[in-house]
């Protein structure tokens, strides 16, 4: 699975990052969600697509192929 953050969308509202800290963190001037790493472990799947889907602007996207 491949992650994005659309940080036009974002309003730095952080349940991604409560949710999968290994993946998202937040840029310190602005709140805006930054990816740490697009390719996510198998495991953490789950708990991406759950971030993805409460993300109050839905900017999160993800793609189940990576190239």
């Amino acid at each position: 699975m491949r992650v994005t953050v659309d940080q036009d969308k974002c309003c730095g509202a952080g349940q991604c990052v409560l949710l999968v800290p290994e993946v998202f963190d937040q840029r310190e001037e602005d709140g805006i969600a930054v990816v740490l790493d697009a390719r996510t472990p198998q495991r953490l799947h789950p708990t991406v697509r759950e971030a993805a889907s409460v993300c109050p602007a839905a900017a999160i996207g993800l793609s189940e192929h990576t190239p």
